[in-house]
This record gives structure tokens, C-alpha cells and sequence, in this order.
């Protein structure tokens, strides 16, 4: 297993598929001259990508960054998927996104960090 987590889903994994098997058929359909082939390819390409982002979204994928290791299992299901990740762009694009943490700026005064706010100070 990689030391990286990286792909090691169901979303992932079901998504590379779809998606190899559109990229050869764009390539069969290029190789033939076959304008069909090539958009039929891209058609599945599509596909894959709203199959891994249904997954994700169903809990099958993972949310951004590093996981604990316990849950780097392919078979491990995300819990926190239903409510949505922070920095996301598949759950924001489904309407579930948390908002991210506001970045922390450290003042003079005290040496830690405060939340940013709106108004300018």
C-alpha cells in the first residue's frame, strides 16, 4: 500500500476503469478514422467522471488530504461523506460543502492566531 493514500478507493478505482476503457475507444475510433468511435469514447469518459462523483458522494470515495491509516483500506467507507468535505469541489458542486476554516492571522498583541473576519483591520 502506498505511503501516500492516494486513490485507494472504490470511487478511484471504478472511475480509472470506466475511463480506460473510453480512452481506448477514442484511440480505436482515431487509429479506424471513425468520428463515432471518438465520440462515443468521450461519452464514456463522461460517464466515468459522474460514476467516481456519485460514488464519492454515496461514501466510496475520500475527502481531500491524508486519511488516518486505519481507514486507507480500499473497502473503508467515508462517514463524514454526507455532510460534505471542507475544500471539496465535488461536494460543492452537490450542494454539501462545509465551508473551509478561515485562515488564522496572528496579531501583535497576544502572538496567536485569530480568526480572519470580514472587516478589514
Amino acid at each position: 500500500m502506498s505511503q501516500y493514500d492516494e486513490g485507494h478507493t472504490v470511487a478511484g478505482w471504478t472511475g480509472f476503469g470506466i475511463a480506460t476503457v473510453g480512452v481506448t475507444g477514442i484511440g480505436f475510433g482515431i487509429c479506424a478514422g471513425n468520428t463515432l468511435g471518438v465520440w462515443g469514447g468521450l461519452a464514456v469518459v463522461v460517464i466515468s467522471l459522474l460514476v467516481t462523483w456519485v460514488l464519492h458522494l454515496a461514501g466510496w470515495g475520500k475527502p481531500p488530504g491524508r486519511r488516518p491509516v486505519g481507514d486507507w483500506a480500499m473497502r473503508a467507507k467515508d462517514r463524514t461523506a454526507r455532510e460534505g468535505h471542507p475544500r471539496c469541489l465535488g461536494c460543492r458542486l452537490a450542494g454539501r460543502g462545509r465551508p473551509a476554516e478561515l485562515p488564522a492571522r496572528v496579531t501583535a498583541e497576544t502572538g496567536r492566531g485569530e480568526p480572519v473576519t470580514g472587516s478589514a483591520g
